[in-house]
């Protein structure tokens, strides 16, 4: 048998030290963490403030939350299960819906801060560049950085549809055009009609059309909820555009009441009194006899 030189000694293993275990679940990059979290010294513990963005299957998650020894504190949240309120009740993870819920997340902040009226943001999506600016005489816009965690920074991504929508609702993030839809690399500019489209959720009203053309069937099954809320690839955008007045209008989260704990029934039996237990205590005599 050959010689087989041992790689993992000992030693190795003694000083072998285990990950955060959010890291060994795949769930944080505590290398991007810590750089989003340091705040400078000189800042006097001053929070610095994320915007938290999470993609699921059939959810988007947008949070403002900021680093703490205990854990991280939400200032304010917006989930795209909230959209059915405000007319998107189909959709509710495409590009257009991330740009609801950023802009929800922005207006829903920004007047709990009693700054809502003094930044308004971009009240036209057109899809070009917009920077809030700082008011002369008043408090600063809302600063914040974009927190993507683990989710790829393609062009076009999903994280930045929120992330447009969240600064078009009035908060300050530091970004460029170059991740946006309609960045071409090559000219270095950004196609902003082709931003707007998928803003308006042009780009599923045009895969609705081509496959109404090419497959009939496939467009029942594909788009049956579309279907069935009476949603055609003509007012995809109208839906969109009364649902971004709608949030500006009442972007203010409604709390759902309380449940009713008297109605649950009881599992565990209650606790027996001395006169109870002697009778069933009798009880079981008599029937031994």
């Amino acid at each position: 048998m050959p010689f087989v030189k041992t790689i993992k000694t000992k030693a190795y293993f003694k000083r072998f030290q285990v990950k955060y275990q959010r890291r060994r679940e795949c769930k944080t990059d505590y290398y991007a963490r810590r750089r989003l979290c340091y705040q400078d010294k000189n800042k006097y513990n001053a929070p610095k403030y994320r915007m938290v963005v999470r993609v699921t299957n059939s959810d988007i998650v947008c949070q403002i939350a900021y680093a703490k020894i205990e854990g991280d504190c939400v200032v304010a949240a917006a989930y795209a299960h909230e959209l059915p309120k405000y007319g998107v009740k189909v959709g509710l993870t495409n590009y257009a819906a991330a740009y609801c819920t950023g802009l929800l997340l922005a207006r829903r902040l920004l007047t709990k801060l009693n700054l809502a009226d003094k930044y308004a943001g971009a009240t036209e999506a057109n899809g070009e560049m917009f920077f809030v600016e700082e008011l002369d005489d008043g408090p600063r816009p809302f600063y914040c950085v974009l927190d993507v965690g683990l989710h790829r920074t393609t062009t076009g991504a999903r994280v930045f549809g929120a992330l447009k929508g969240a600064v078009d609702g009035g908060l300050e993030i530091p970004h460029s055009e170059k991740r946006f839809p309609g960045f071409d690399s090559e000219t270095k500019e950004l196609d902003a009609e082709r931003h707007r489209a998928y803003i308006f959720g042009q780009h599923v009203a045009d895969y609705m059309r081509h496959l109404q053309e090419e497959d009939e069937d496939k467009y029942k099954k594909h788009f049956s909820r579309f279907i069935k809320e009476g949603i055609t690839a003509d007012n995809v955008e109208e839906m969109y555009k009364k649902a971004h007045a709608a949030i500006r209008a009442n972007p203010v989260a409604t709390k759902k009441p309380a449940p009713d704990t008297k109605k649950y029934k009881k599992l565990n039996k209650s606790k027996l009194s001395l006169e109870q237990r002697k009778a069933r205590y009798q009880q079981l005599l008599a029937n031994r006899a």
